[in-house]
């Protein structure tokens, strides 16, 4: 699984209300509705400056707050292909990878807003073409990078109607 495309940066402590303010999220049901208020209370213009495959970039506990998996599934709405981050909240992990968002821990501090990243997922590698480095990423397990190219559990239940990781 690779990925390619612009990093959009934010810091540490990123709450799942910053991803998608509770303003919003009890709203509708409608994650193309959600897509466009992510991360709005920290860039009001985030959704317009998105292009397919871009990557949210962000330091420690990405994803911290509640466990409703309005967060990851508003951030695949809005045409993110991973986000990339120092570290996770745990449920949040769960909740990216069972919805099929990847999640990529590494160092973040040689990434900046704009340049261009991409991913392999099966090497453990993140190349930052616009310095011309890489990175060394946090390997996932088998059984999520199996569950995450299905797109998310429901996805691989849908696909095999039960745990399949051959």
């Amino acid at each position: 699984m690779n990925l390619k495309g612009k990093a959009h940066k934010f810091g540490d402590d990123i709450n799942t209300d910053y991803i998608i303010s509770g303003r919003h999220k009890f709203k509708t049901l409608d994650m193309k509705e959600l897509a466009k208020y992510v991360m709005e209370d920290l860039d009001p213009d985030f959704y317009s400056k998105v292009s397919p495959g871009d990557m949210i970039v962000a330091g420690r506990n990405f994803g911290c707050g509640s466990s409703r998996e309005q967060a990851p599934l508003a951030i695949i709405n809005a045409n993110i292909s991973a986000v990339v981050a120092k570290s996770f909240a745990r449920i949040f992990y769960r909740n990216c990878i069972n919805t099929g968002l990847p999640l990529i821990e590494c160092d973040t501090d040689q990434i900046d807003p704009g340049d261009e990243i991409n991913i392999d997922l099966q090497k453990g590698v993140l190349h930052n073409a616009t310095k011309g480095i890489d990175i060394p990423i946090t390997p996932l397990p088998e059984v999520m990078l199996k569950i995450l190219s299905d797109g998310g559990l429901v996805e691989h239940f849908r696909k095999y109607g039960t745990f399949n990781f051959d």
